[in-house]
Parts: structure tokens; sequence; C-alpha cells
């Protein structure tokens, strides 16, 4: 079977190898484990009722949205990964500045597109692994320094940054109140990435994990409280997937009125088989969420242009690069 020749509509079976992302022992060990598996079949068409909504949610905004920081009407281009690992994303594969440069090089290509696009970075800020660690949670955390100079440079830049957890079985609310400092930037949102969220086991290895909106909701309660504390201006709360069973009970998790949840189609493959995982994905939108989309240089074949990456409906408000 071919990537691009779609198998029968079964998520629960693994059909395609994806990017190996996971990261063994220590941090200081980069040692790379076998990663998750993806299938992307087409499915019937998506329902039209089923639609994103561009609508603000926040009620009462700061007076400015900071250079860099997340307003309604702008396309996030973003470049994904972790500083330093090369293996894990292009964010990875260059310094600071070079980084600067080539977040802004990838967004220029989506310009003149009907939005005002705003160069992004995606960080991992932890790294699911292949062992438990001292802490038996199977992720690798590390200290804010280690993402501080991108993060000072996004900000001097103007680039807006997402910041990503595999947290494996540590919960997402755990994990985003141990990177408060980070989360307190104004320009910094969070990423829940559910492949890499287990409740045993470990993640990885041909496993695709789960999460449910309970667990999704605290988290936003918890980043809302953050932002109304702080009086920062609204973040995204970008949710990963590709596969229905990593969100249960998606339809319930509405975001609040500082925390915009968008929904971003995390598979890989042909065009048919990427246009089959954002069918599935858009087809139970929780209320007001909008909508991201990833594209691979490596696995994508061939990486979707900027006019057939944004020909979704609804249009993508998020685009990454992996």
């Amino acid at each position: 079977m071919t990537p691009d020749t779609p198998p029968e509509a079964d998520e629960s079976t693994p059909k395609i190898g994806r990017r190996r992302l996971i990261l063994g022992g220590a941090a200081a060990g980069m040692g790379v484990f076998g990663a998750g598996l993806v299938g992307q079949a087409l499915e019937s068409p998506v329902d039209r009722g089923a639609r994103a909504s561009e609508r603000p949610v926040r009620v009462d905004p700061p007076e400015a949205v900071p250079p860099g920081g997340f307003a309604l009407g702008n396309l996030y281009v973003s470049i994904y990964g972790h500083p330093g690992s090369p293996v894990l994303g292009v964010l990875g594969e260059q310094g600071v500045d070079e980084t600067v440069a080539r977040a802004r090089r990838v967004a220029a290509d989506y310009a003149g597109l009907g939005r005002p696009v705003v160069p992004t970075f995606e960080i991992i800020g932890s790294v699911a692994s292949a062992f438990p660690g001292s802490d038996g949670d199977y992720s690798n955390e590390f200290g804010a320094e280690k993402f501080l100079p991108l993060i000072e440079a996004a900000q001097r830049n103007g680039i807006h940054v997402i910041f990503d957890l595999q947290s494996g079985r540590s919960t997402f609310l755990q994990q985003a109140q141990e990177n408060e400092a980070v989360l307190s930037f104004p320009h910094v949102s969070l990423a829940l990435d559910p492949e890499w969220r287990v409740s045993s086991g470990r993640p990885g290895g041909g496993r695709v994990g789960t999460v449910d909106a309970v667990e999704v909701n605290a988290t936003v309660a918890w980043l809302d409280e953050l932002i109304r504390r702080k009086n920062l201006p609204p973040k995204m709360v970008v949710l990963h997937q590709f596969r229905t069973t990593m969100i249960t009970n998606k339809p319930d998790i509405p975001g609040t009125a500082n925390c915009q949840i968008v929904m971003h189609m995390d598979g890989f493959g042909s065009l048919a088989l990427k246009r089959g995982s954002w069918a599935r994905m858009v087809a139970d939108l929780p209320p007001n969420a909008l909508t991201g989309w990833k594209n691979f240089y490596d696995e994508d074949t061939p990486t979707p242009t900027p006019l057939e990456t944004l020909d979704n409906e609804p249009r993508p408000m998020l685009v990454t690069f992996q």
C-alpha cells in the first residue's frame, strides 16, 4: 500500500510511519525512538453544518495587542521543532538569528493571500520519551532558560510563539502550570499534543495517545486565570489531531473569553490523505473553534503549496511547517 492510496477507513490500524520524534532518557541524551503512526483514510464529505466561527470570544481585551500577540483575523505561519534538535523539526536546525530569518521567509510565502501574516515559532516545550525518567511520566521537561533565547528573539521581532506540550503520563494541566513563566509572556500561546498523552505504558512506538475534554478544559481554565491575573492579551490553545480517537468529547471544549481553541490537522501524506484527516477533524468542531493545518517537508508527497493549504473549509488561520 502506498501512502497516497486511501485504505479502509479504520483509524485503529496504523498505516504510515511518522517522523521519529521521541527523545530517550535524560534531556542530554538525544537517542531517537520509533514514534507513532498516522493513518489518513478518506471518508464521506463533511457535514456542511459543521463550521468554525471567527466571532471574537474575548469580552474585555487589553487596549493593544503587542507585536507578535494573538489577534483574530491574522494568519499565523509557523516553523515547528525543539531548539538544538534538528531531528524534531526545522525550528531546531539552526541558531536563534537564523531561526528568526527562516520563520520570516516561510511566512512571506503566505503574504498577499487575504490576511495579515504573523511569523510564528511552535516550540516543543516538553518532549515525549521512550523512558519513564526520574518522575515516571515518560516526558522530558526543561527549564524556561532553554527557551528564553528564542522567546525573547521572537518578542523583539514581532514573532508569535506557540509552546507545545508532549506530556506523556503527566496531565496537560500539570505541565502547563510547570511552564507558567514561559506562558506569562504576552506573545506565547499554548499547544497540546494528545498523540503523546498516555495514561499507561509509554508513548509512541506505533501507539497514539488520547485526551478527554475534561483535562483540556481544566488546562484552558487555568490558562484563562493566568491571563486575567497578569492582564495578558488573549492566547491560542492549539489541539493537534489526526485521528478522531485522539480527543474524546471534543465538542465539549468551548474555550473561554481569553483562550481561543484552534483545532490543528496534524496528518501527513498526499494532499488527498491530508484532506481526509481534515474532514474528520472539522466534522465535530467545538463551538467557536478556529482551524490550523500542518505541512511536512519530508513526509508530505509533495508538500502542499500556500494556495492548496488555504483551500480548505473552514480556512486555516494557523499553518505549521515541520
